[in-house]
C-alpha cells in the first residue's frame, strides 16, 4: 500500500512516509484509498483500547511487521486510565478525556506511538541515518514529543515554541525536558512563525545541505504516524457509548473537536471512512477563527490580527492538517491543492470550490468561542456539574451547546477534552472565582485542592526542576539554528 503526496503524484510506502514527516514537494502523505478499504469496525469495537489500537494501525500503516508489539511499548504502563481515553458524563454531553498521558494532553496518544513507528520503520527501510525529528508546538505537542523521543536510540529532536505563547506551565515542561538527545528553542513570534520555519527547514535542508548519516522527520500532525494513533479514540468513544447502552449499533454520534491545525478532527474523519458511525464533526474554534470561516464560506484567508487567548495551544492562523482534507473533497486533485497553498503561502488567501465545499459540508460544520464565553463555560460547567475543564475543552463544550440548540432532536454529543485544567491553572481559577494569588504552580495546586483530583503525575515538582534549555531566536533564524544544531 502507498501513501501519496497532496500535491503530486509522489507515492511512498507507508514506512517512508513516516520516515521523511513531509513530502520533498511541501505536500502531506495520505491514503487516497482509504474509503476503499474493507475495515471490520465493529468487530474493532468489541476490542480491548489496546486491541483497537493494534487493529486500525494496522489498517491505516499495513508495512509494519509487529503493530502488536510496537502498540505495547508506545501504551503498558504509561497512561494513568486503562480504556487510554476515558469517556465522562457530563449533563446531558460525553466528554472524552484525552489528557490521561504521560504529559497531560491528547498529545501524548499519538506520540507515545510516533516514536515507536519511527524506530520501526527505521529498521525496515534499512536505514542507517540518525533521525532528527523537527517540531513546532503551540504548547503541548512539544513536551509530548520530547517525552516520546528522548533519549531514543538513532534519533534526535528540535522543538521549537513561540516566546510568550504557552502557558507557564507548558513552558516549563518543555525547558526542564532531560535527554542527551533533545533541544528546545523558544521563537519570537507566534505559533505560525514555529510551524512556518519548521517547514522551510524541511525545504531547505535536504540532499547536500545535511550532514552525512542524518535526515529529518517530523512529529507534528503534517506526520502521517502522528495522525493515525488519533483515530483510534474516536472509537474507543464509540464502543464506551455502546457498553453503556446510551446508542445502539450503527447509531451516528456527534463530535465536537476543539481545534487549530486540523489533526484531531481530521482523525474523525479518518474514523468515518473507515466506518465507525461518525455524524456530524463540528469544529470549534476560539478567536482565532481562520477554521469556523473557512467552513462557513469556502474562503481561508489567513490575512488577519493574530489574538493570544486562554487557550493557546489553538492559537493557529494556518491549519496544516486541512491540506488533507482538500486532497480528499477535491477527488485527489493535486493541483488544485498546491495551487491553493501556493496561494496561501504568497497572498495569504484562497478560495476553494463550492462543490467540493458542499461535499465538506456533508460532514463538517463550524462554531467559534471567544475569550468571555470560553471562562463564562469553565464556571458554568464547574457550578452546575462539578466537572472541571480546561481552556480548550470549554470552547468546544460552548460550540457543543450552540449546536445542539440549533438541533434539539439531534445526536448523542462527544466533546473532546485536550488537555489537563491544571495546565492552565491562572484561567481556570479565573473562571470559577479562585484566589489568583502566586505563580502558576501554586495555584495548580490551590485548583487541586478545590477540585479534590491529583495534580497528573507528570505536572507534580515542575517548579523544582532545573531549567536546561535557554535559547531564543527570531523566526527569520530557524532554518539557519537547525543547520548549526545538525551540524
Amino acid at each position: 500500500m502507498f501513501y501519496q503526496s497532496t500535491r503530486s503524484d509522489r507515492r511512498v510506502t507507508d514506512t517512508a512516509a513516516i520516515l521523511e514527516g513531509i513530502a520533498p514537494d511541501g505536500g502531506l502523505y495520505i491514503d487516497p484509498s482509504l474509503s476503499d478499504r474493507p475495515f471490520d469496525w465493529k468487530g474493532c469495537l468489541a476490542l480491548s483500547p489496546l486491541g483497537m489500537a493494534e487493529a486500525i494501525l494496522s489498517h491505516l500503516l499495513p508495512g509494519f511487521a509487529d503493530m502488536g508489539g510496537l502498540v505495547r511499548r508506545a501504551y503498558d504502563g504509561k497512561f494513568d486510565s486503562d480504556e487510554l481515553t476515558p469517556l465522562m458524563q457530563v449533563g446531558d454531553d460525553y466528554v472524552l478525556e484525552l489528557f490521561h498521558g504521560p504529559t497531560a494532553a491528547f498529545k501524548d496518544v499519538a506520540l507515545s506511538m510516533l516514536p515507536q513507528l519511527v524506530t520501526a520503520a527505521r529498521v525496515q527501510e534499512g536505514v542507517k541515518d540518525k533521525i532528527v525529528i523537527l517540531t513546532a508546538t503551540s504548547g503541548d505537542t512539544g513536551k509530548a514529543a520530547l517525552e516520546g523521543f528522548h533519549d531514543v536510540e538513532g534519533t534526535g529532536i528540535l522543538v521549537f515554541y513561540p516566546d510568550a505563547g504557552v502557558s507557564p506551565v507548558q513552558k516549563a515542561q518543555m525547558v526542564t525536558q532531560v535527554g542527551a538527545n533533545v533541544k528546545v528553542c523558544a521563537v519570537r513570534g507566534n505559533f505560525d512563525d514555529c510551524q512556518t520555519g519548521v517547514k522551510r527547514a524541511f525545504a531547505a535542508l535536504k540532499g547536500d545541505a545535511l550532514p552525512a548519516g542524518c535526515r529529518l522527520s517530523s512529529a507534528n500532525s503534517i506526520n502521517i504516524g502522528r495522525l493515525a494513533p488519533q483515530v483510534v479514540y474516536y472509537f474507543i468513544a464509540y464502543a464506551a457509548l455502546l457498553r453503556r447502552g446510551a446508542i445502539r449499533m450503527g447509531e451516528a454520534v456527534d463530535y465536537v473537536v476543539p481545534t487549530g491545525n486540523f489533526g484531531d478532527i481530521l482523525a474523525g474523519y479518518f474514523a468515518k471512512l473507515m466506518g465507525l458511525p461518525v455524524g456530524t464533526l463540528v469544529c470549534a474554534s476560539n478567536a482565532n477563527r481562520v477554521l469556523t470561516d473557512f467552513l462557513e464560506t469556502g474562503v481561508y484567508d489567513k490575512r488577519r490580527d493574530f489574538l493570544k487567548t486562554a487557550s493557546p495551544s489553538m492559537d493557529i492562523l494556518v491549519s496544516s492538517n486541512l491540506e488533507r482534507l482538500l486532497f480528499l473533497a477535491s477527488g485527489g486533485d493535486t493541483a488544485l491543492v498546491a495551487d491553493c497553498m501556493k496561494k496561501l503561502g504568497s497572498e495569504g488567501v484562497y478560495r476553494f470550490p463550492e462543490e467540493a465545499m458542499a461535499r465538506i459540508r456533508e460532514d463538517f460544520a463550524a462554531g467559534c468561542c471567544g475569550e468571555e464565553d470560553c471562562l463564562r463555560t469553565i464556571g458554568r460547567v464547574w457550578r452546575e456539574q462539578g466537572y472541571l475543564c480546561d481552556t480548550h475543552t470549554a470552547v468546544a463544550m460552548q460550540v457543543a451547546q450552540e449546536y445542539k440548540a440549533a438541533r434539539p432532536e439531534g445526536r448523542k454529543t462527544v466533546v473532546l477534552s485536550t488537555a489537563s485544567p491544571y495546565k492552565f491553572p491562572a484561567a481556570v481559577l479565573k473562571a470559577i472565582g479562585g484566589d489568583l494569588s502566586g505563580d502558576e504552580f501554586e495555584q495548580m495546586e490551590r485548583l487541586a485542592a478545590i477540585a479534590k483530583v491529583p495534580v497528573p503525575r507528570g505536572l507534580q515538582g515542575l517548579r523544582e526542576r532545573p531549567v536546561l534549555h535557554t535559547d531564543v531566536i527570531g523566526a527569520d533564524e530557524l532554518v539557519d539554528y537547525v543547520a548549526r544544531q545538525l551540524g
